[in-house]
C-alpha cells in the first residue's frame, strides 16, 4: 500500500538535559520512516536545501521528486524539559508543490506554513483518506522567532481524521475538551484524535474511545505526534478499523518514548508496535456523548 506524505524535512537542534543534539527530522522523516516500518510505500512531497542529507531518504526507500530547493532546509531550535518543549524557528524553506498521486491515503502534517490553502484543497480533493495534523498551519513566530500558536481558520471539509492536542484545538474551535472534539467533528471530520499527554482519545459518531499510556519518565518527545499520526493513518488504510488504528497509534507512541532515544533513533519497530497495540486493545474505554 502507498502513503502520500506532505511535510517539510527539517534539521533540529534539540537541547535536552543540558546537551544539544543536531538531528535531521521534521514530520517528513518521522512519519515517513514509521510508515516504511509498517511496510508502506511512501511518496514524500517536501522541500529541503543542500544542507539536508537526502541520501537518508533514498537509503530508507522514501520516494520523492523535485524536493531540492535553492533555499536551505527548515530549521528549529528545540528545548525540552520533561513533557514541555519550546521551539524557535531558525530557517524556513520554500513551500511544497502539489503533484497528483495514486496513493491509498494522504498524511498532511506541515511543520511551518509549507502547505498553502490552495495546495491543501487539492490534496483533499485527490485523496480517498486524509489525516491532518494541523500544527504547522497554526504556528506563527514572535519578534524573537519563538514559535507560538494563533487562532486560525481551517477548512476541514474532505478531512477524514485530525490529530490535535488541547492547545492546538483551542486555536481552531472553542469549548471544553469534549466540546472541541464535537466542534471539529461538526466541521466534517469523521475521526477526531485528541492527545492530552498520556491520555489519547478518539471521537467517532457519538462515542469517545480512550486509552491511557503508561505514565513513565518522558525523554525526547520530538516527532512523537508524527509517529502517532503515521501509524494511525497506515493502520486505518490497511485494516479499516478505527479501534485497532487507535491502539496501534498509541502503541507506536509509547514504544518511541520507551526507547529513550533522541531524534529518529526512536522510530519503533513493527513488532513492538503490534505488541503494545494488542495490550491496549483490551484496555480501551468508551463513553457516549
Amino acid at each position: 500500500m502507498k502513503l502520500a506524505l506532505f511535510s517539510h524535512c527539517a534539521i533540529d537542534s534539540i537541547t535536552l538535559e543540558d546537551q544539544t543534539h543536531e538531528q535531521i527530522g521534521g514530520a517528513a522523516c518521522y512519519a515517513g520512516l514509521t510508515a516504511r516500518e509498517l511496510k508502506f510505500d511512501v511518496s514524500l512531497y517536501t522541500k529541503f536545501g543542500k544542507d539536508f542529507p537526502q541520501q537518508y531518504l533514498t537509503q530508507n526507500k522514501i520516494k520523492f521528486e523535485n524536493g531540492l530547493s535553492e533555499k536551505l532546509t527548515t530549521r528549529f531550535a528545540i528545548n525540552i524539559t520533561g513533557s514541555d518543549r519550546t521551539l524557535k524557528l531558525l530557517n524556513q524553506c520554500e513551500p511544497i508543490e502539489y503533484v497528483a498521486n495514486d496513493a491509498d491515503g494522504s498524511l498532511i502534517t506541515p511543520i511551518f506554513h509549507e502547505i498553502s490553502s490552495e495546495t491543501f484543497s487539492k490534496i483533499k480533493k485527490d485523496s480517498s483518506f486524509t489525516l491532518v495534523d494541523p500544527q504547522g498551519f497554526l504556528r506563527r513566530v514572535d519578534s524573537d522567532k519563538n514559535v507560538i500558536l494563533e487562532n486560525t481558520e481551517l477548512d476541514l471539509t474532505g478531512v477524514n481524521a485530525i490529530k490535535v492536542n488541547p492547545e492546538e484545538s483551542q486555536k481552531i474551535v472553542n469549548g471544553t475538551n469534549d466540546e472541541m472534539m464535537i466542534a471539529l467533528q461538526k466541521k466534517g471530520v469523521e475521526h477526531v484524535l485528541f492527545t492530552n499527554k498520556t491520555e489519547v482519545s478518539l471521537l467517532v459518531k457519538d462515542k469517545i474511545y480512550s486509552i491511557t499510556l503508561p505514565n513513565k519518565e518522558v525523554y525526547d518527545t520530538t516527532g512523537i505526534g508524527d509517529i502517532f499520526c503515521a501509524t494511525f493513518c497506515c493502520t486505518m488504510l490497511k485494516e479499516k478499523d478505527f479501534l485497532w488504528a487507535l491502539c496501534f497509534a498509541g502503541g507506536s507512541a509509547q514504544a518511541a518514548l520507551d526507547s529513550k532515544q533522541v531524534g529518529l533513533l526512536k522510530i519503533p519497530q513493527k513488532h513492538t508496535i503490534e505488541t503494545n497495540a494488542s495490550y491496549y486493545y483490551n484496555l480501551v474505554k468508551y463513553r457516549t456523548i
